[in-house]
């Protein structure tokens, strides 16, 4: 398993399309093959900084999708929001305790 986390931060203004943007997008994108768990996460402290982190059963899953027509539009729209570079590491879970 690999696990995505894209840290995104964005003009104040465009948070709400950005918003809008991902619900639009978050079906299709837990629907590519390969895609595990989703979730869209927002700073505590700075509500214009997300993160998304999301589960795939392996990096090729990751691949195909990041070569997708539909996340390359997708990407291209959040782009256009950021105000600063975005930052994304691909991770192993190599420990976890659950107490739901």
């Amino acid at each position: 398993m690999l696990v995505r986390i894209v840290k995104m931060q964005f003009r104040q203004e465009e948070v709400p399309t950005f918003m809008r943007l991902f619900e639009e997008s978050k079906t299709t994108i837990a629907a590519f093959d390969g895609c595990m768990h989703l979730e869209l996460w927002q700073d505590h402290h700075n509500p214009t900084i997300f993160f998304t982190h999301s589960r795939w059963q392996s990096a090729e899953y990751l691949d195909q999708y990041r070569r997708s027509a539909f996340f390359k539009s997708t990407w291209a729209a959040t782009k256009a929001l950021f105000s600063a570079p975005p930052a994304a590491w691909s991770v192993a879970l190599v420990s976890n305790i659950n107490r739901i």
